[in-house]
């Protein structure tokens, strides 16, 4: 009896310790999840899709230094005025700490900006917050990679 009793206390303390490992996963796995929406929404903008995916605060920092917000963000995406033809992620790393996490990448991508074929390479940052149970992104800022 004391055998059980000392192996049920193993296994609990065991399922106590690996909780928050367990947790930090699914949160991981729920914030890449998201990152690779707004990516698709980026290629092709649906106004709720992008609505649903940023925080209402957004600051959106372009390696040329222009801010966006929530608004202008989408907007800029319905409008052409940033247009995503395709968008490669490479060497993503995404680090949950509570409600937050911060995912590094390298972006390259085709634009057709207001119509004017273009490539991008970037090295972005990335901080999405849970809210209300769902991962938003809260801030970005992206800066030229080299090529």
């Amino acid at each position: 009896m004391r055998k059980l009793t000392a192996a049920l206390g193993a296994a609990v303390v065991l399922a106590i310790a690996a909780a928050p490992a367990l947790a930090q996963s699914n949160d991981s796995q729920a914030v890449t999840a998201a990152a690779e929406k707004l990516r698709v929404a980026m290629v092709d903008p649906d106004q709720a899709t992008l609505s649903g995916l940023v925080a209402d605060s957004l600051s959106y920092g372009h390696s040329g230094g222009r801010i966006d917000t929530k608004a202008s963000f989408i907007g800029d995406l319905l409008d052409k005025k940033s247009d995503f033809v395709s968008i490669n992620i490479t060497e993503q790393s995404v680090n949950v700490s509570g409600d937050v996490a911060v995912i590094r990448h390298t972006l390259a991508g085709e634009t057709l900006d207001s119509g004017k074929s273009g490539n991008v390479l970037l090295k972005v940052l990335q901080v999405w917050q849970k809210q209300g149970g769902h991962w938003k992104l809260i801030a970005r800022q992206a800066v030229k990679a080299a090529a």
